[in-house]
């Protein structure tokens, strides 16, 4: 059975038009919009534990939303792709969303100073 690439969308947002990153795959709506971590962030760690349980190389995060939802989903994410995510960045200029790829066990790689 082919696995399409998922498009896993943190946090809906009704102002937001994200249908262009279809292209991508298939998008999966992990929270309803309005939702927050507050005091126990326990029931978002366990509901994004099934969600992205097959989280691949393939799959994207869409980062809207909350930015404690967003900082535990790239958490979760790299911690079951072995440090490897990626997402999709909106460029205001074209309109169009752009792929990023993070691997947080890169090692001695140079093609940025900082």
């Amino acid at each position: 059975q082919i696995q399409l690439a998922k498009v896993f969308v943190i946090q809906e947002n009704s102002k937001f038009n994200i249908i262009s990153a279809r292209k991508f795959g298939e998008l999966v709506p992990v929270f309803p919009e309005g939702k927050q971590i507050m005091l126990s962030p326990a029931p978002s760690i366990q509901k994004l534990n099934y969600i992205l349980r097959d989280f691949c190389d393939d799959d994207y995060l869409l980062l809207i939303g909350d930015p404690a939802m967003i900082g535990l989903a790239t958490s979760i994410a790299a911690r079951i792709n072995m440090g490897r995510y990626k997402v999709l960045k909106f460029d205001r200029q074209t309109y169009e969303y752009f792929p990023i790829e993070f691997d947080l066990n890169e090692r001695n790689k140079k093609d940025e100073q900082w």
